[in-house]
């Protein structure tokens, strides 16, 4: 059974290119009916932190991206590591090395002098015949895997195919530190290995350590796993996504009003694709998606594509959702709808006009609020002197209606415009701009029937106002 695993280090918030990983060892695991592991690997004891693991999490859980095991977190392992690295010593597939950080720097200072690949010489390494220096006093040791000194070591890798890495020129890497902790790579192996990991899905900034893993676990006889490093992903500018880029950190997405559904869809299409689809329901990705489809080229990040991709989900969204969801983007500014129904009207009418839950919340905020000022070009071209006479008539039809309805505002407006020899436009366009500072709106019935009589009746003795002191 196919079995993955997602291994963030909580260092930090999980960011773009870490949950684009995720969802992949998550879609190739799940195409092919199998299951997923979460590991925190979080022995780097003075980065990582309770906060960063928890945002981990809570971003996980807001993309979708449930797990069949775990979390497993390294620091709740030691004793594991510990027994695994007492049977290498026994076994002499590891062994003690005395060196201290300025000779091991000299080593490789030598060898770039010589133009040769720096690495550890293996002083310390155990040979037939070879004498070794007694253990200096007072110096504890770290412990080093006996890498393979010859041969090839080969990466199947799934995406970018076949990839040989010569023995010679991997040293024997550090598997625990002088006081007796763990190493990264080598604790990503007795995982792996006792998690009964079939498929590795990260990075490929890890290239290089697949063929120490990879010797590692022959070493104790575990099953070597199928391997894909997925290409990194560039900002817009064409250089790796780093912060100056925006939003690269999971939560920032979530909090500047992106949908969950339109972020893992886009992030799908970052480096795999299937035809020219751009959607894709969640069912569609598992039954088509498999970690060898994905392109070896590194992707680039599409701003403007993923605002397009959430404005398209935010359509197809359910209003009492979006309404739901939008809550705290109105409060951000300081508006806290107390009717639900009036609000998911409010969804449906100005949904089309945002790519963000953001931009909805901003577009309709005057529905609930008085604005500061007119927009400038709005004002210029449609509150002019010729506006006075079509605004107070129809001031007067709205405020003479028996019911507040769309339907009976759409009539009133015709009539005004009817009774003054006017185009629908000529009355429409100044009372859009009275009552919500632009000239752009949904339809005028349904603004109007969202604002409310009371506060359109104000709007547009404000607009009259303007109009009376010359618009100043």
């Amino acid at each position: 059974m196919v079995k993955t695993r997602f291994a963030p280090s909580p260092t930090g918030f999980l960011h773009i290119g870490g949950a684009r990983t995720a969802l992949f060892s998550w879609l190739h695991a799940r195409h092919h009916g199998g299951r997923t592991v979460l590991r925190i690997e979080d022995t780097d004891l003075e980065r990582s932190t309770p906060e960063a693991v928890q945002a981990i999490l809570d971003s996980l859980d807001w993309l979708g991206l449930d797990h069949d095991e775990g979390p497993y977190y390294q620091t709740r392992r030691f004793d594991r590591y510990r027994e695994v690295i007492a049977q290498m010593l026994a076994a002499g597939t590891a062994y003690h090395c005395y060196c201290s950080k300025e000779e091991v720097e000299q080593m490789r200072e030598a060898a770039l002098a010589r133009k040769e690949k720096p690495r550890y010489d293996g002083r310390w390494r155990p040979a037939p015949g070879k004498a070794l220096p007694p253990p200096p006093p007072g110096v504890a040791p770290v412990v080093r895997f006996r890498n393979p000194a010859e041969g090839v070591t080969v990466v199947d890798d799934l995406i970018h195919g076949r990839i040989e890495f010569d023995n010679r020129e991997l040293d024997d890497l550090v598997i625990a530190r002088p006081d007796g902790t763990p190493t990264y790579n080598f604790c990503v192996v007795v995982d792996d290995m006792d998690m009964g990991i079939t498929h590795v899905v990260r990075g490929d900034d890890h290239i290089n350590n697949t063929p120490r893993q990879i010797n590692i676990l022959a070493a104790l006889g575990a099953a070597i796993p199928r391997y894909a490093h997925v290409p990194m992903i560039l900002g817009d500018d064409g250089l790796k996504l780093s912060k100056r880029h925006g939003a690269v950190s999971v939560t920032q997405y979530r909090d500047e009003g992106y949908l969950p559904e339109a972020v893992v869809n886009y992030l799908v299409r970052l480096g795999w694709s299937h035809g020219d689809q751009e959607l894709f329901s969640r069912e569609e990705m598992i039954r088509l998606f498999d970690a060898s489809d994905v392109n070896k080229a590194a992707s680039a990040f599409n701003t403007g594509k993923l605002r397009w991709l959430n404005q398209q989900y935010l359509m197809q969204a359910d209003p009492l959702r979006l309404a739901t969801l939008l809550r705290p983007h109105l409060a951000a500014i300081g508006i806290e709808p107390e009717d639900t129904e009036h609000l998911v009207e409010v969804v449906k009418a100005h949904v089309a006009r945002a790519q963000t839950l953001v931009e909805l919340a901003e577009v309709a905020a005057y529905v609930y609020r008085e604005f500061d000022h007119y927009e400038a070009k709005s004002a210029k071209d449609h509150l002019k002197a010729a506006a006075s006479a079509p605004l107070r008539h129809v001031r007067d039809a709205l405020a003479a209606l028996p019911e507040w309805s769309a339907a009976a505002i759409h009539a009133a407006v015709e009539a005004s415009a009817a009774a003054l020899d006017l185009k629908l436009g000529k009355v429409a366009q100044p009372l859009r701009v009275a009552v919500c500072g632009r000239a752009a709106s949904p339809g005028i019935d349904v603004t109007l029937w969202l604002v409310g009589r009371q506060p359109v009746l104000q709007r547009i003795d404000r607009a009259l106002a303007y109009l009376d002191r010359g618009n100043d």
